[in-house]
Formats: C-alpha cells, sequence, structure tokens
C-alpha cells in the first residue's frame, strides 16, 4: 500500500484532501500532516487499536505515550481531569502551539494511547493544516511524530514517505516545517510544573508565565545517566545511520579537533561528515560537510538539524563530527536532540 500525497499550504487548504484525510481517520487509519514542530503521525486518539496502528508503523516502544492532539481549547476538558489553574494560564499564553502538557486522563482516553499511564499529553498545535484536519477527523487525534522509531523526525513531507510511505494510509504535504523540533513538555501532575523535554518555549519564557518551573534531571546533557522521568526521552531518538560524535569548546579549538579526527578517520578509508555553521565551513577542507546554518540564527540551526542528519544517511557516511550549538533561546533543545542522536557522545576540545 504506498500512502496518497496531497500537497496544500497553510494559505490555500485542500478542503476535499482534508475532507477525506478525516475520513481515514475515523474509520481507524493513519494520516501524516504537518505542525509547526514537526510533522506527526495520526490516528483517532479515542480508538485504541488506531493507537496500536500508530505504534506497529513507526515500532515504536507501546509504553512510550502518544500526544493527543486538539484544535479547540475547550476540548482539553473532554480529555484531561483535574486541570490546575496554571496549566489553564500556559494554555491561555501558548495555545496554539509548540507545547504540550501533561495532565490527568479522563475515562475517554483509552490507555493504547497514554502508553498504559493514567495521564495524558495534550498539545494544541498552531498549523493550520493540523487544525484542519483534526477538526475534519472529530476533535482528537493522537500523533507522535511521523518516523520510523529512532530516526531523526521529519521536517518534509519527502522525509515522512521515505520512513513510512508504504505504511500509513496519507500524507498532507504541506512544505517544510516552521521550526524542526518537537514541542516542549510540561508536566502538571506535580505541584511544581516540571519540563519532561525541552523545545522553543524555553525554561526562561514557561517561568515568566508560571514562576518556578523545574527540570526534569533525565534530560539535562551533564547528567545523561539520570533516567528521565518521560518515557519517550529513555529511548534512542534521531540517530542518524552513521556514528556520531559531538565536540564542543572554543570554536578554534573546536574545528582544529574535528580537522584532527576527520583527517584520523579519513585515513582509515572512512567516510566522514561534519556538521558546522556558516561561520566556521570554510575552515574545513576534508569531508562532506554541511552547514546547518548562521550561528546568530539558531531558529535556522533546530529548522535543519533533522534534515541534515537525514541528508547524512544519503551520503553513506561512516561517521560524523558536529560542532557544538548552546544557543541563547534554544540551545538546550537543540544539545539535547543532538547529543540523544549522538548517544552521549561527547567530545571537550
Amino acid at each position: 500500500m504506498k500512502a496518497w500525497v496531497a500537497k496544500m499550504t497553510e494559505e490555500h487548504l485542500d478542503e476535499d484532501a482534508i475532507r477525506r484525510a478525516g475520513e481515514i481517520l475515523k474509520d481507524g487509519g493513519l494520516v501524516a500532516f504537518p505542525t509547526e514542530t514537526v510533522y506527526g503521525l495520526g490516528g483517532n486518539a479515542l480508538d485504541a487499536e488506531a493507537s496500536r496502528k500508530i505504534y506497529a508503523a513507526k515500532g515504536r516502544p507501546s509504553d512510550n505515550p502518544l500526544i493527543v492532539h486538539i484544535a479547540r481549547m475547550e476540548d482539553l476538558e473532554i480529555v484531561a481531569r483535574n486541570i490546575p489553574d496554571n496549566a489553564r494560564k500556559l494554555a491561555q499564553e501558548c495555545w496554539p502551539g509548540p507545547l504540550t502538557m501533561i495532565l490527568e486522563k479522563t475515562e475517554v482516553v483509552p490507555l493504547a494511547t497514554t502508553g498504559g499511564l493514567n495521564t495524558v499529553a495534550v498539545r494544541f498545535p498552531r498549523n493550520r493544516i493540523a487544525q484542519a484536519l483534526i477538526q475534519s477527523a472529530g476533535d482528537f487525534v493522537a500523533a507522535p511524530s511521523a518516523n520510523t522509531s529512532g530516526r531523526p523526525s521529519p521536517t518534509t513531507a519527502a522525509h515522512v514517505i521515505e520512513d513510512l510511505g508504504d505504511r500509513i494510509d496519507c500524507i498532507l504535504d504541506g512544505g517544510m516545517v516552521e521550526i524542526g523540533l518537537e514541542s516542549t513538555i510540561v508536566d502538571f501532575t506535580e505541584k511544581t510544573p516540571m519540563i519532561l523535554r525541552p523545545g522553543y518555549l524555553n525554561r526562561e519564557r514557561l517561568e515568566q508565565i508560571l514562576g518556578t518551573v523545574k527540570v526534569d534531571p533525565g534530560i539535562l546533557a551533564e547528567e545523561p545517566a539520570v533516567r528521565p522521568k518521560a518515557p519517550g526521552m529513555r529511548y534512542k531518538h534521531y540517530a542518524p545511520k552513521a556514528d556520531l560524535t559531538i565536540v564542543e569548546g572554543p570554536e578554534e579549538k573546536v574545528v582544529q579537533k574535528i580537522r584532527e579526527l576527520a583527517e584520523e578517520q579519513i585515513a582509515r578509508g572512512l567516510t566522514v561528515g561534519i556538521i558546522c555553521t556558516d561561520e566556521t565551513r570554510r575552515k574545513y577542507s576534508a569531508g562532506d560537510v554541511k552547514s546547518i546554518g548562521a550561528r546568530s540564527e539558531e531558529a535556522s540551526i533546530a529548522r535543519h538539524l533533522y534534515g541534515i542528519l537525514r541528508e547524512f544517511d544519503g551520503d553513506h557516511v561512516d561517521v560524523i563530527y558536529s560542532e557544538a550549538f548552546d544557543t541563547p533561546k534554544m540551545g538546550q533543545a537543540i544539545m539535547n536532540r543532538l547529543l540523544k542522536a549522538a548517544g552521549h557522545k561527547l567530545i571537550e576540545a
């Protein structure tokens, strides 16, 4: 079975394709669609069998909860209960947008969707294609990223086709996504809100709205051995096929170290990939060198990270060396994804 693909933009929705895709979801099928973060693989969130299909298509562990996507603020009350006031406050400030909240679930959400937990992850995306599909499908769409489990998340429909094109029913192609990293996850089941996955909305922004916010120590780069609270963060993610190592430190020392490592591997007959920035691109003379964008434009770095990792797969490189990207706003999120892709292999230059 090959998925049928419908191209559209947020400004010019293909209403017929969205209606057809909505019917597929209502009938228990699977539809990939763009959000502002990454492409999602959607199924009916209130249908246990549809959720099981998502796990099977991705090869995803069934204890890794799916995020329930809504497209109306009032629908939060249907899937979540005992919602604290600070969660409502954050929703009012940041929804629709790249925010997922962990709350106590209601009985309408099957345990197959929540990975067996009595909590539910809920998000209201701001992408208009996503919103239209959710409404067409009956208002509740469970959707993890639309990639094979463990692979770099998809930021274009081509990535979805590459991983899942013969496993799902439909792909809504809305072009390249806006942000390129998954949503920030905030857990409201404890007294103090806790970030379980860093994303576009950083701790500083959340604390402006909520006051004190904790960060799960399991997601911090300096504590890779600590088990993360969120089940999905315990698994290997975002990984290219080649062995990836990150090099951090002062720019000149990082460049020098990566050049030395690349030369050693090339001398051994291996093909080397290098992830750098526009500022350092010309300092590398050997290897398959790819710039992720200007270091001063962290949105570009986030948006292109997964695509570059996938490009190296297509180039069949054996090893990859990447500069570190501790940027001001999204640095923790970028480094979280990069470190997981590298299996926490980090060299200090």
